[in-house]
């Protein structure tokens, strides 16, 4: 008996058997790569707005408990400069005599002892070379802008080429949209469905405003509207996969953009003073009571400094003797003032 041969129609279904097999598959690990992608941005923006959260509850509780401090060094610092404002407008120096004692109210500055005054340079104080360094750094500081952490955001947002962003634009503002199109509390009439959409607006509100793919598509799989998609259509499992692939490619650079703001949060003073508190209060230490002691310790030496000011506002000094510095410091506050000073004062006697 002849063999039968495979007609063209059986072949064609194998092929496409295999191939809507391979998308499956192919679609399967999509869909779980996208699940893991959402777990992990989830956890990342979790933890950074606990960081966040902590960091501003420990500078609350600081400004809280050391307020009495803070406002005693604010007096302090008032104080020192009344007085070399009226050592400069009732005493008579030579004029070599009067740069050296303007530098050291310069130098007392530029060290932090005391706050900057715009209209030092008028006092007609040369400044040391040596210190010019220290100025120009204060000066980046006290410029730096106050909404570093959406520069911050934005600089990540470029790292990732011009044609990232504006593919992650689309896909964010056509997710908003479609979302949009089905929860506008104008499309129902009934008042409590009215308010539900309404709520689940303003999450997609928010989420657009912040850029978060990764939460619209949250809402998205939470209200379950998404594309309907014909698993035994090769072009549905296609244009299905291509799409998962897409957003996939944009959630994991949310992801590392989520976890640049965390390292760069962690790498500012106050997220060092946040780590800090943690491994003090494991060892069962006030990290806060510490600071306070700290500042009250500062308190005293920047006191000793305001009483050696005023003894040669009021001639107990001599020249000689406030360019020589103060003398007898306890070893506390010696330790702390001593580089400044040493700094400070060795060019000008």
């Amino acid at each position: 008996m002849p063999r039968r041969t495979a007609t063209s129609s059986s072949v064609s279904t194998v092929a496409n058997g295999l191939a809507l097999s391979e998308l499956h598959l192919r679609l399967e690990y999509l869909e779980k790569q996208h699940q893991s992608i959402l777990k992990q941005i989830k956890r990342k923006r979790t933890e950074l707005h606990n960081f966040v959260e902590r960091t501003r509850s420990l500078a609350t509780e600081v400004v809280h408990r050391a307020n009495p401090s803070f406002q005693k060094i604010a007096q302090l610092d008032q104080e020192i400069h009344t007085l070399f404002e009226t050592i400069f407008s009732t005493r008579k120096f030579g004029k070599q005599t009067l740069k050296k004692i303007q530098a050291v109210y310069h130098q007392l500055q530029l060290a932090g002892i005391i706050s900057i005054k715009p209209d030092t340079n008028q006092l007609g104080a040369e400044p040391n070379e040596e210190f010019a360094p220290m100025e120009e750094e204060f000066s980046a500081q006290t410029t730096e802008n106050p909404h570093q952490h959406q520069q911050w955001q934005a600089q990540e947002t470029t790292s990732f080429g011009a044609g990232a962003r504006t593919e992650t634009q689309q896909k964010i503002r056509s997710t908003f949209l479609r979302l949009a199109e089905i929860f506008h509390p104008d499309k129902v009439k009934d008042s409590d469905k009215q308010k539900y959409y309404t709520e689940i607006m303003q999450e997609i509100n928010i989420a657009y405003q912040e850029g978060d793919l990764a939460r619209l598509l949250e809402i998205e799989s939470r209200q379950q509207v998404g594309e309907a998609v014909n698993l035994n259509n090769e072009d549905d499992l296609t244009r299905k996969c291509r799409h998962l692939e897409q957003q996939n490619q944009i959630l994991l650079a949310q992801y590392e953009n989520l976890k640049q703001e965390l390292r760069k949060a962690k790498n500012t003073p106050e997220g060092a003073m946040v780590a800090s508190s943690r491994k003090a209060a494991k060892q069962g230490i006030d990290a806060v009571a510490g600071m306070v002691e700290a500042i009250e310790s500062q308190i005293q030496a920047v006191s000793q400094i305001r009483d050696f000011v005023k003894d040669f506002q009021q001639q107990k000094l001599t020249i000689q003797e406030f360019l020589a510095g103060p003398v007898s410091l306890h070893p506390s506050e010696e330790e702390l003032l001593q580089d400044i000073l040493e700094q400070m004062l060795l060019e000008l006697i």
